[in-house]
């Protein structure tokens, strides 16, 4: 009888506990959005991915003097053997490589299309 008891108030407990949890996990969340410290957090992670041009090209192994069309090859060539046997990670780098330097190609030419 004690056993069943004390299983009882262990399993109460616990269900008590989890509440608690959850409505301080929900109350950290209002507060961070008052304060603006989610959106800022945002903002950082999407600055901190960002990459350079140079580190695009070591990325997709090109040179500054590569037409758009050789990059373009190389680009296809790596994300499909990667999408085959690689990582998201991995894909993911290649093509924001592809996409930073078809962003300074943009800029620099201005009214040249890349694509």
């Amino acid at each position: 009888m004690a056993a069943k008891i004390l299983a009882n108030l262990i399993v109460m407990g616990g269900g008590i506990l989890a509440r608690a949890v959850v409505q301080a996990y929900r109350q950290a969340l209002t507060n961070a959005s008052k304060n603006g410290v989610a959106q800022e957090t945002i903002q950082n992670t999407i600055r901190k991915a960002k990459i350079t041009e140079q580190e695009a090209r070591q990325i997709l192994g090109v040179t500054e003097e590569m037409s758009w069309e050789e990059i373009t090859k190389k680009y296809e060539k790596m994300f499909e053997n990667n999408a085959k046997s690689g990582s998201f990670y991995l894909q993911s780098k290649i093509y924001r490589a592809k996409e930073c330097l078809e962003q300074t190609l943009k800029k620099g030419e201005g009214d040249g299309n890349p694509s």
